[in-house]
């Protein structure tokens, strides 16, 4: 996907999953001529803003359980407990545009409640699809927990590695494309973009 995009002229790639980050962002890297911007779990922010000691990272498996989530958290997590939360089925929902419903609800009272009993009062959206399920996420929470989406620092750090010619054109234009099924990825992205997609199908 990356010599993909290269190929078609961009002039910055961001890598907008945590799964995506850990598993291929340091190949990526090597082989883009572009600035690659990755994101990653805001378990650095966490540490800082937490006043119970407590914080709790919500990602998928692939995420917890990652070489990089271990290293921040040996990093920044001194004196402090930090609740580890895979979510197996959360990013399935969102995909199929099941946010609200009687299912979604009970997949993250499932995953988030080891984050209540332990009294984390910060938590981590440690991947891209979970802002979708913010309504579902504070009818489970307390009012008091501390929200921490790492995409506005990522777009910000975007932002500052690109060349300033880049960003001097004006109005820009948003394309998408699918790896995936053209029917169901433009209901979905319509869904979550809050307006009609129309996705065109490229070859994985």
């Amino acid at each position: 996907m990356g010599r993909w995009l290269a190929q078609r002229g961009v002039r910055a790639i961001t890598v907008a999953c945590n799964t995506a980050t850990v598993a291929a962002v340091q190949e990526l890297c090597h082989i883009a001529h572009v600035p690659v911007v990755a994101i990653e779990p805001a378990i650095k922010p966490a540490a800082a803003l937490t006043r119970t000691g407590v914080v709790g990272v919500l990602a998928t498996q692939h995420t917890i359980q990652s070489e990089s989530v271990a290293r921040l958290v040996a990093l920044h997590g001194q004196r402090l407990r930090f609740v580890l939360q895979a979510c197996p089925g959360w990013v399935e929902q969102v995909e199929q545009g099941d946010l609200t419903s009687e299912t979604t609800h009970r997949l993250v009272r499932q995953h988030t409640r080891p984050l209540v009993h332990a009294g984390a009062d910060v938590w981590v959206l440690g991947c891209t699809h979970y802002p979708y399920l913010m309504d579902v996420l504070r009818s489970v929470s307390s009012p008091d927990v501390q929200w921490l989406d790492p995409a506005q620092a990522v777009a910000r750090e975007l932002v500052r590695r690109l060349p300033a010619t880049s960003l001097s054109c004006g109005v820009g234009s948003t394309r998408f494309f699918t790896t995936g099924s053209v029917p169901d990825a433009c209901r979905v992205m319509s869904l979550l973009w809050g307006k009609p997609v129309q996705a065109l199908p490229i070859a994985a």
